[in-house]
């Protein structure tokens, strides 16, 4: 997910080289600058370039009309990443004088108090990790380096706080209630002792950066994240006390299978030991807007164990914490304007693979995500990050993307 800032910030999105044509009217200016960022919601016309072409009224209408259905056709062809809450694609559509109000409010109110509390509850944990991560030496293996391995006291305090702090976090930013279905049995509710019935991986759709909180609070797993990540203040030693798997997702490097076999192995070890941490891997590679489900990637499933299929779901009124085809700090900044969120949960049972899915890992990922599709009433596309980036880059006021019009089988 985190690779997927610069896109997802609105700005120039150059994911593929060959996804935009030249092609005027479309990004507001014609022959203007086609770098330029486009704020304006859509692609919504320059008004005054319409008048200025002696159409008047009528050329703005026309040009209106165009849109519409580019956008129409765009929203047809990437479902998955489609808003369609209050706020409308990107969050920049139009409000009602209503929600305009309430935003104010929010704005004077809420925002302030929830980004005090959130930096409290962030600050507070580092301070946890900190003292018991003094005078602890970190693992180092494959380039790697985390604190997950340690025993005792100082892991029970890193987990058990960890938990705890990280559903304080999810009631700051508004979700108060996060409502659980559990379609485990009994048995695998609780420890599962022998070494052949515990999952050693938890997949999970990915549909916001609020699902990685989500899953702190529940099972505190490790996952994957990007190298950077380790370096930034106060999240660095967070992400390292969480076991986290470090990647370098802009280059293809000979540590790219470094990082996938070191996945594998931890998985394979918590599927071994109970007391290491499990890991948590989005299969899909990226955000959707929660009602689709995308291609799954096989890392989650060349370890051979069983794995945890859990589905998350955000119901909401008027605006969707799903990022989606929205900017980050857009995002953040609805989603502290809203009074309530709501997180749904749905836990399926243990997936034990079969001996060809074992030997195949990419059966193995394609039965357990129509699995997954069919208890979480999810809708299954073909679609994955590339599209996105065609989408986004769309949006952001350039060209329609070639992709648009049928593929030359």
């Amino acid at each position: 997910m985190a690779s997927e800032l610069k896109v997802l910030g609105g700005g120039d999105a150059n994911g593929s080289a060959d996804a935009h044509e030249d092609c005027p009217g479309l990004g507001g200016g014609g022959g203007g600058d086609s770098g330029a960022k486009d704020e304006r919601p859509l692609l919504k016309p320059n008004p005054s370039s319409s008048s200025s072409n002696g159409g008047g009224g009528a050329a703005a209408a026309a040009a209106a009309a165009v849109i519409a259905e580019s956008v129409e056709e765009l929203n047809k062809k990437y479902g998955p990443y489609v808003r369609r809450d209050t706020y409308g694609t990107m969050g920049r559509g139009e409000l009602p004088a209503a929600e305009k109000l309430l935003l104010a409010i929010a704005m004077v109110t809420l925002v302030p108090l929830r980004l005090v509390l959130g930096i409290v509850v962030l600050v507070v944990y580092y301070l946890i990790c900190r003292v018991c991560t003094l005078f602890s030496v970190p693992n180092r293996e494959d380039g790697q380096e985390d604190y997950a391995h340690m025993v005792g006291w100082r892991r029970e305090v890193v987990v058990r706080s960890g938990r705890f702090l990280s559903r304080v976090m999810l009631f700051v930013f508004g979700f108060c209630w996060i409502r659980e279905y559990d379609l485990r049995s009994e048995d695998e509710r609780g420890e599962l002792s022998e070494e052949s019935e515990r999952p050693g991986v938890i997949v999970s759709n990915h549909i916001s950066h609020l699902d990685i909180l989500y899953h702190m609070s529940s099972s505190f797993p490790s996952f994957v994240a990007k190298r950077s990540v380790a370096r930034l203040p106060l999240v660095g030693l967070i992400s390292k006390c969480l076991g986290c798997v470090y990647v370098q997702r802009e280059s293809k490097t000979s540590d790219f299978k470094g990082v996938s076999g070191v996945v594998t192995e931890r998985i394979r070890e918590a599927h071994e030991n109970k007391l290491s941490p499990m890991m948590l891997l989005f299969p899909e590679g990226t955000t959707t807007n929660g009602g689709y489900l995308l291609p799954f990637k096989t890392g989650a499933f060349l370890a051979k164990v069983p794995v945890l299929p859990v589905i998350l779901r955000y119901p909401y009124k008027r605006f969707s914490p799903a990022w989606d085809s929205i900017s980050g700090v857009r995002h953040v900044f609805l989603l502290l304007c809203q009074f309530v969120n709501h997180i749904e949960v749905i836990r399926l049972p243990v997936y034990y693979p079969s001996e060809q899915e074992k030997e195949d890992p990419k059966l193995y990922a394609n039965n357990v995500r129509r699995l997954m599709a069919t208890k979480g009433d999810l809708i299954l596309s073909d679609l994955g990050l590339a599209e996105k980036r065609v989408y986004h880059a769309a949006l952001n006021g350039n060209c329609l993307p070639r992709v648009l019009h049928p593929k030359d089988e």
